[in-house]
């Protein structure tokens, strides 16, 4: 497989484990399956799926890092890296949280971040 789709797909996955351990506990709370939880559980909750993220993170920032051979510089991957946490966030919002509706400015958001992919991207 081509290092630019191994970082793309591990950034995807890397994503998807973030934002289930950065949100997913709100998702819990609100129906009532960790509302009793004491902190330090919810943070040790996150934590492990954390870890899965940095299991994709880690390996698809070596790969796809141009010092290790990759076609992506350090930006470039920061500026991906952003955009995919904020789709993936959008869709797994959409999908856990009763009520989340796109309104006009996170449209002209994503339009601005796509001009910072473009922009990045420029030679």
């Amino acid at each position: 497989m081509s290092p630019i789709l191994t970082t793309l797909i591990l950034l995807v996955i890397s994503n998807i484990f973030m934002t289930c351990a950065w949100y997913g506990h709100l998702s819990l709370q609100n129906r009532g399956i960790s509302t009793s939880w004491p902190l330090y559980a919810v943070i040790l909750f996150s934590w492990g799926i954390a870890l899965l993220e940095y299991c994709c993170q880690v390996p698809a920032n070596r790969i796809g890092f141009e010092g290790n051979g990759g076609p992506f510089s350090l930006m470039q991957l920061k500026v991906m890296q952003e955009v995919i946490t904020l789709v993936v966030f959008v869709i797994f919002s959409m999908l856990v949280f009763e009520g989340f509706t796109i309104r006009w400015n996170h449209i002209l958001a994503f339009i601005l971040l796509i001009a910072a992919v473009w922009l990045i991207f420029m030679k």
